[in-house]
C-alpha cells in the first residue's frame, strides 16, 4: 500500500515566540510523532523565503508526515498523550492540513 503524506502548512499565532515554538517542536512534537508506529518519517521545515522573490512566504513552517497506515495513525493521535501535544500545537499555530498521495 502506498504511503500517505500529510502536509501541515502553518504560521505562528500572533504573540507566539518562534524560538519557543521551535524549542517545543524539537523537544516534544518531533520525538512524539516519530515514535508513532504508523509514521515512516516526520520532518518540520522552517520556510526561508520564496524562490526568486523577495515577497513574504504565505507560510513560515511546513511539516511532512509520511503515514504508513491512516487507520493506525488516527488511533495513535487519539491517545491522551497525543491529544495533549496536538492541543499545545493548536494553541501556538494557525494550520492547514493537506492529505496527499504521490502520482
Amino acid at each position: 500500500m502506498a504511503a500517505t503524506r500529510v502536509l501541515a502548512l502553518f504560521n505562528l499565532k500572533p504573540g507566539q515566540d518562534p524560538a519557543a515554538y521551535e524549542a517545543w517542536a524539537k523537544a516534544t512534537d518531533i520525538p512524539a510523532v516519530r515514535a508513532m508506529a504508523s509514521v515512516d518519517d516526520f520532518q518540520v521545515h522552517k520556510v526561508e523565503g520564496l524562490l526568486g522573490s523577495d515577497a513574504t512566504p504565505p507560510y513560515r513552517y511546513i511539516e511532512t508526515i509520511d503515514v504508513r497506515d491512516m487507520d493506525q495513525f488516527f488511533a495513535e493521535v487519539s491517545t491522551p498523550q497525543a491529544q495533549k501535544i496536538a492541543g499545545e500545537f493548536q494553541s501556538m499555530v494557525d494550520v492547514t492540513f493537506l492529505v496527499t498521495k504521490s502520482l
